[in-house]
């Protein structure tokens, strides 16, 4: 007779079996590919209380119970100021799915709430800020962020589309502020969709953001540039069903020898450099 399991034990096995082939495999690939997990690493995994971050956190933690590569892990969850239903919804999800989570505060909402221009970027810088002090503070030398493939895919789109700009976003980056920290994206190949449908097998509920600024929203903000390229990607899908998959290739296929101009390193390089170097 096979033994009862808890319900953290249920949503565990699911990613050992059902979603095996569509998350964990892909989870594993990518922390294989771009080497984000070494021996004697401390990572902060950063939960936010949303699908995607709680995920991560499930699949770090069994990962470390089965790894060749010893690392610990710190699960951390900065508070912004949610308001007192969030909080719980967070710690309620934390315990059912057995992650012990170090809470700590801070008051980005009010500030970005009292700010003019773009306050959801100046959330996301903040809110890294402030990660990275506190896994630093914990003896951490890399925080794990829960971005997944279609965040990688939409950021390179909305560049193009409203930045005019080619700019992908790292599995890995360094810190440029806090001296000896990185990076990682372990979800950098999982599909959303995928993320969606173990949330909805294992009947489990995530905030969304929980900003003050976007509370009333129901499903995010209709006219945010973030919206309309996912309905870009989705109306395009329709005619061309790998569409995701070549975005997603293209970051490393890149053909510099047809670019105008590109920066490495802060420091701008044209054609004509070449050019004028081939004329002599």
């Amino acid at each position: 007779m096979r033994k009862q399991l808890t319900e953290a034990g249920e949503i565990e096995r699911s990613l050992n079996t059902t979603f095996r082939p569509a998350i964990w495999t892909k989870f594993t690939k990518a922390i294989k590919e771009f080497n984000l997990i070494e021996e004697g690493d401390k990572i902060a995994v950063c939960i936010s209380g949303g699908k995607d971050s709680m995920l991560l956190a499930k699949l770090m933690q069994m990962l470390q119970k089965i790894s060749d590569v010893p690392f610990e892990i710190e699960y951390i969850s900065m508070d912004p100021g949610y308001n007192k239903k969030n909080r719980k919804k967070i710690e309620e999800n934390a315990k059912k799915i057995e992650i012990p989570v170090n809470f700590f505060e801070s008051n980005i909402f009010d500030v970005t709430a009292s700010v003019g221009g773009n306050p959801c970027y100046l959330c996301a810088r903040m809110r890294r800020g402030h990660l990275y002090a506190k896994a630093k503070e914990l003896g951490c030398n890399k925080i794990a962020l829960g971005h997944h493939k279609n965040d990688v895919i939409e950021t390179t789109v909305m560049g193009m589309f409203f930045s005019g700009q080619i700019q992908g976003m790292l599995p890995k980056l360094k810190s440029t502020n806090f001296d000896g920290m990185q990076l990682i994206r372990p979800l950098y190949y999982v599909d959303e969709i995928d993320i969606k449908k173990w949330r909805d097998k294992n009947n489990l509920e995530f905030i969304a953001c929980a900003c003050k600024l976007t509370e009333g929203l129901a499903k995010g903000d209709e006219n945010s540039a973030r919206h309309k390229t996912k309905q870009i990607i989705e109306d395009l899908k329709k005619d061309i069903p790998d569409l995701e998959e070549h975005i997603l290739k293209s970051l490393t296929n890149v053909q510099l020898d047809t670019i105008v101009s590109y920066k490495q390193d802060g420091e701008k390089h044209s054609f004509l450099d070449k050019f004028k170097k081939d004329e002599k």
